[in-house]
């Protein structure tokens, strides 16, 4: 039988989704629009504010680059680090390797150090037909110049090897804690099931694997890496010691609240039928690949869930819900209004420039479907009584519908709290549409 609060919850959230209530409380005020400050880039996938009170920004380019854009949006033509050379070929289309993640130390003033995550060609004893490696790498600047990093300087911090190129996720982030947070996808292949890579109850299940799942180390103790003493397996007798979080199958999107209580938040694109964000809690399981939103899950029968849900997982651990799900406009039973077909992840506007956005979750969709750009921002009024976040479309001037009219590619957040959207006007991690804008009001 179904669990009645799980069955209401998730109507609630599909009558959201479906646009059913009108939307209130941000249409009506001031308008909100997209300034442009950067264009030609290929898939801007990563931002990071420069740090050193000069107010340029990064943007790391899943092409393999990471950018240097002036205080004004100019794009400077010498690249803060290239790691082209060392990464994986590309595919022509449709591409999720490449660089994925992009952070600097918290430290960064002092030690110069920037982390970024990238895909390497499978390393010497990988599983065979394997298809890749996800690495997490180290490289330093120099102290007299914090806007180049220095190719040699490149320490790998964590390698894990993927069986499909797909599902990587691979966002970092550091929290307030000072340890680095690395999203790993499930691997690949739908339904979290295949030939090669997956395990019996799927990965986000197996706590003996890396694949997903939310890892944070420590990146200035240990060879190659430490382990935080306060991670939920620290010990590595009951799970990998650098699981955090588990159950999750590709998140596009990895944030902290800079205000608050510093909210852990991810953004988990979902099979079929669900797109949902999820607030992280050490050993938390978020139920991939048992669950998918509040619904149980048939990997045999991904669109037909089971009636009765499970509660916990192999492990016995009970599942953490969502705080926020929405029906993706993916799959054969997609709901007609669904806001797109992917989630993409994004911040807590903790900015002065946008009052009414305070505190507010700002993220958005992709796109409307896999082939045309079409994305659209979203916005969510987090909730202090365990009850769904309420979500509506972030009105913009000239687009009340928050549509961006390009893939919504990834957000990003400057030194203080404004936010970015990272768009591409194509399907792929090759050319010159893409582009970087920031929110600010008319």
């Amino acid at each position: 039988m179904k669990n009645p609060i799980r069955t209401t919850l998730a109507a609630s959230a599909v009558f959201l989704a479906l646009g059913a209530a009108p939307a209130t409380g941000l249409a009506g005020d001031a308008p909100i629009t997209l300034k442009l400050l950067a264009e030609g880039l290929a898939a801007p996938i990563a931002f990071a504010a420069l740090d050193d009170g000069s107010g340029r920004n990064l943007v790391a380019d899943q092409s393999g680059v990471v950018h240097v854009l002036e205080r004004d949006g100019h794009r400077r033509e010498e690249l803060f680090l290239d790691v082209r050379p060392k990464m994986i070929g590309l595919n022509p289309g449709m591409e999720e390797r490449g660089i994925t993640g992009f952070a600097l130390h918290p430290a960064f003033k002092s030690n110069h150090k920037a982390y970024v995550c990238y895909n390497v060609a499978l390393r010497a004893g990988g599983p065979a037909e394997w298809n890749n490696s996800m690495r997490v790498a180290e490289f330093t600047t120099g102290a007299d110049d914090v806007s180049r990093a220095t190719f040699g300087t490149e320490r790998v911090v964590l390698e894990i090897d993927k069986p499909d190129w797909n599902h990587n996720s691979g966002r970092i982030a550091f929290g307030p804690d000072g340890f680095l947070y690395i999203t790993v996808g499930d691997g690949g292949a739908p339904n979290d099931v295949g030939s090669r890579g997956h395990a019996p109850e799927g990965n986000g299940q197996n706590l003996r694997t890396l694949l997903g799942k939310i890892l944070r180390i420590d990146v200035d103790h240990g060879t190659p890496h430490g382990i935080p003493k306060d991670n939920p397996f620290a010990d590595g007798k009951a799970a990998l010691p650098e699981i955090y979080a588990y159950g999750v199958r590709n998140p596009w999107g990895i944030s902290f609240d800079r205000g608050g209580n510093h909210a852990l938040i991810i953004s988990d694109v979902g099979q079929d039928r669900w797109e949902e964000i999820n607030v992280i809690v050490g050993g938390g399981n978020y139920g991939w690949r048992a669950k998918e939103g509040f619904d149980a899950f048939d990997p045999q029968h991904p669109n037909d869930p089971p009636a009765e849900i499970p509660k916990t997982g192999p492990d016995g651990k009970p599942f953490v819900d969502p705080v926020l799900v929405y029906r993706t406009a993916r799959g054969p039973k997609a709901t007609p209004g669904a806001y797109g077909v992917s989630i993409t992840g994004g911040y807590v506007y903790r900015g002065k420039a946008i009052p009414r956005l305070a505190g507010k979750y700002v993220f958005g969709d992709w796109s409307s479907n896999m082939a045309f750009p079409d994305g659209r921002l979203l916005v969510a009024t987090p909730t202090t009584d365990g009850k769904q976040w309420p979500v509506e479309r972030l009105a913009m001037k000239d687009n009340p519908d928050g549509k961006v009219k390009a893939f919504l590619w990834a957000m990003g957040e400057d030194e203080q709290g404004e936010l970015y959207v990272l768009s591409n006007g194509a399907n792929m991690a090759h050319g010159t549409r893409g582009k970087v804008y920031k929110i600010v009001p008319e």
